[in-house]
């Protein structure tokens, strides 16, 4: 890595928009299926025993595509881990419980300083995840993720959820995601590719009512969603870039490089007009 280059900064939060994942959940007949596919024992459950908990403003920057929900006595996660996997999924999720079990104090009134024990919903975290990761572990762990064979004060277990059962909610949306995929990787990420999307899981009874009248809103989620992964890897290009040039210049300084063949360099490796070249120089060179 060349000096000054840091990690990427993390892209900002998608508030304008919804995902399918949230927009479809979101509705409570779907959230009940949702619920039931995750515990067919409990037969008892109704759309008015859930309360959605909104997961936008927990943490800045990158939060989207995540469920939050109360049913009884449960606090229910639901965190959609795309084509891309990471371990931080676990960091989420235990911020996504301290500030949810913060404001559930708050609205019940309790006082976590008293001496009575405080009442809290039992937490159940779920990832759903729609990538062809090769392990599939069927729960993942905070401690042994971060702090392997070593103790640790802190721990949070999530339940890995892959397909679903055939015919099942789960399985649709992942489903209606494998399908997307397949026909963005035909068409390119085009109305085209999210309408035919959309016309083959109608054909195949994937998500088949979610999805009947609604084929402009979904293009539009899937389009604005995508354009702004485009703009924002644009913008991470540009800093990168950006940190490069001003390592180029610095180390250039430092191992004493004269400052016209430095200029050569970044006309060579950056392809910048040598006005453009000159300009870096004298805003970085010290």
């Amino acid at each position: 890595m060349e000096k000054g280059q840091g990690q990427k900064p993390k892209p900002p939060k998608r508030t304008a928009k919804d995902t399918v994942f949230t927009s479809l959940f979101r509705d409570k007949g779907y959230l009940l299926q949702l619920y039931q596919a995750l515990h067919p024992e409990d037969a008892s459950a109704k759309e008015e025993d859930f309360k959605i908990i909104t997961l936008e403003n927990i943490m800045a920057g990158g939060i989207f595509n995540d469920l939050g929900f109360l049913f009884k006595d449960k606090l229910i996660f639901l965190v959609e881990a795309q084509s891309t996997w990471t371990v931080n999924i676990l960091v989420r999720v235990i911020l996504y419980l301290a500030k949810s079990y913060q404001d559930y104090i708050i609205r019940t009134g309790q006082d976590i300083y008293g001496s009575k024990r405080v009442v809290l919903p039992k937490p159940e975290v779920y990832v759903i995840y729609t990538g062809s990761r090769k392990a599939k572990p069927e729960t993942i762990s905070f401690a042994e993720e971060f702090f392997p064979g070593e103790e640790c004060g802190i721990d949070v277990a999530v339940h890995m959820v892959y397909d679903g059962e055939k015919g099942d909610i789960i399985n649709q949306y992942v489903t209606f995601t494998k399908i997307f995929d397949g026909q963005v990787k035909e068409h390119g990420l085009t109305a085209h590719a999210v309408r035919e999307a959309i016309r083959m899981c109608r054909d195949r009874g994937v998500l088949k009512e979610y999805l009947s009248g609604r084929e402009s809103e979904v293009v539009d989620i899937m389009l604005t969603l995508f354009s702004q992964e485009e703009a924002w890897d644009m913008h991470v290009q540009s800093r990168e870039k950006e940190a490069a040039i001003k390592a180029t210049i610095e180390d250039g300084q430092d191992y004493g490089i004269p400052r016209e063949e430095v200029v050569v360099k970044l006309r060579r490796k950056y392809s910048l007009s040598e006005m453009d070249a000159r300009e870096k120089i004298e805003l970085y060179w010290q």
